[in-house]
C-alpha cells in the first residue's frame, strides 16, 4: 500500500499525524510525505485542509477521511486496514 501525506512545516497536525503513522506496526505500507508549499498546485488545493492523507492505488490518488487528532494509532491502523478493500 502506498500513501501519501500532504502537509506543510510547522504543522502540529501534520506532525501529529506522521508520528502516528510512524508507529504502526503489522501494516505494510510506504508513506510519501509531500510539502504543500513546494509546488503551488498543492498550496492551493490543500492550504486549509492539512494534514491530507490519500492512498495511492493503481496511479490514482483516493482521499481517506480526515482521521481526528485524537484518533489513536490502534484507530488509524484499523481505518487504513478497511481503506485496502
Amino acid at each position: 500500500m502506498e500513501l501519501i501525506l500532504y502537509s506543510k512545516p510547522g504543522c502540529h497536525l501534520c506532525e501529529g499525524l506522521l508520528e502516528k503513522l510512524e508507529m504502526i506496526e503489522g501494516l505494510n505500507f510506504k508513506l510519501e510525505v509531500r510539502d504543500i508549499t513546494s509546488r503551488e498546485d498543492w498550496f492551493q488545493s490543500y492550504q486549509y485542509e492539512v494534514p491530507v492523507l490519500c492512498i495511492n492505488h493503481c496511479s490514482q490518488e483516493k482521499l481517506l477521511p480526515r482521521p481526528s487528532p485524537r484518533a489513536s494509532v490502534e484507530q488509524l491502523q484499523r481505518m487504513l486496514r478497511n481503506s485496502q478493500g
